[in-house]
C-alpha cells in the first residue's frame, strides 16, 4: 500500500496534482487507515497512470472521467474528436508563430514582401524614420484595399528610386519632418520637385488621370494620412496648387495655375 507521496512518485506526478484530482472527483480518495494516513493500492496507481497519460496527451480533464468509463468504440471515437481539435489548435498556434515572427521582422506583419523590399530600399537611400512611418501606413491602406494589385504597383515604384530627383525629394521631406519649423523653406523645394516630376509625366503622356477605378475613398484616405502625420503637408499641398497641381496621392493638373 502506498502513501500519497509514493503514489505520486510512482505515477510521475506531484502530490499537489493527486490532491487536485481528488478535488475534482477524477481520482477516488481512499479512507484513512487506523494510523490516520490514506493508503493507495494498485488500482489507484493504474487509474492515476491512465489519467496522467490522457492529460499529457492533451485530453481536457473534464473529458477524462468519461473516457475512463467508456467502451472501446466510444473511447476511440472520442479520441478522434480530441485529436481533430488538437490539430486545429496546432494550426492556429503555428499561424500565430508565423505572425509573431513577422512582427519581430518589422514591416512584414501587415505588408506583402514586395512592399517590405521597397521600404528597405527607402531606408538604404537615407529616408528618415518619420517619413518611413508614413510610407508604411500608406502602404498598409493600399495593400488592404487592393491586395491583388500590389505586384503591379511595385516595379514602377522601385524604378522611381533610380531618379535622383525622387531620392532628393525623399531626403528633403526627411529633413523637413525631422525639423520643427512651421513653414520650412524646404517645402518649396519639395513642391518644385513634385511639380517637375508631374509635368514631365504629363508631357510624356505617362501621367495617369484620376478617373475610373481610381475614384475611390482610398485616395482621400491617403491624402489625409499625409496631413495627419504632419500638418506641414497641408502647406506643401498649397504650394503644389500654386504650381498648377492639386491632390497628393492622385494628382490632377489644374487648367491654369492660380495667380
Amino acid at each position: 500500500m502506498l502513501t500519497i507521496g509514493q503514489l505520486a512518485a510512482y505515477a510521475g506526478v506531484t502530490v499537489r496534482t493527486v490532491r487536485h484530482y481528488h478535488q475534482i472527483g477524477l481520482l477516488p480518495e481512499p479512507e484513512r487507515d487506523a494510523s490516520g494516513y490514506r493508503r493507495y493500492g494498485p488500482t489507484a496507481a493504474v487509474s492515476l497512470i491512465r489519467i496522467r497519460t490522457l492529460a499529457n496527451a492533451g485530453v481536457p480533464l473534464s473529458r477524462i472521467s468519461q473516457l475512463l468509463e467508456a467502451d472501446a468504440a466510444t473511447f476511440a471515437e472520442a479520441i478522434r474528436g480530441i485529436d481533430g481539435h488538437l490539430r486545429e489548435e496546432i494550426e492556429r498556434l503555428q499561424t500565430s508563430r508565423r505572425q509573431i515572427a513577422q512582427l519581430a521582422a518589422g514591416d512584414g506583419l501587415t505588408l506583402p514582401p514586395e512592399v517590405t523590399a521597397y521600404l528597405d530600399r527607402l531606408r538604404e537611400i537615407g529616408v528618415s524614420e518619420r517619413v518611413m512611418a508614413g510610407e508604411r501606413d500608406g502602404w498598409i491602406l493600399v495593400a488592404a484595399r487592393w491586395p491583388d494589385h500590389i505586384r503591379e504597383f511595385m516595379p514602377g515604384k522601385l524604378a522611381q528610386l533610380d531618379d535622383p530627383r525622387v531620392v532628393r525629394l525623399y531626403r528633403v521631406l526627411s529633413e523637413i519632418l525631422d525639423g520643427d519649423a512651421d513653414d520650412d523653406p524646404r517645402l518649396a523645394e519639395a513642391a518644385d520637385i513634385i511639380a517637375n516630376l508631374a509635368e514631365q509625366a504629363y508631357a510624356a503622356g505617362t501621367f495617369e488621370p484620376s478617373d475610373g477605378d481610381y475614384q475611390d475613398l482610398m485616395h482621400d484616405l491617403l491624402d489625409a494620412l499625409a496631413v495627419e502625420a504632419d500638418p506641414r503637408m497641408q502647406r506643401l499641398q498649397e504650394l503644389l496648387r500654386e504650381r498648377g497641381w492639386t491632390g497628393w496621392n492622385r494628382m490632377e493638373r489644374l487648367a491654369e495655375p492660380p495667380c
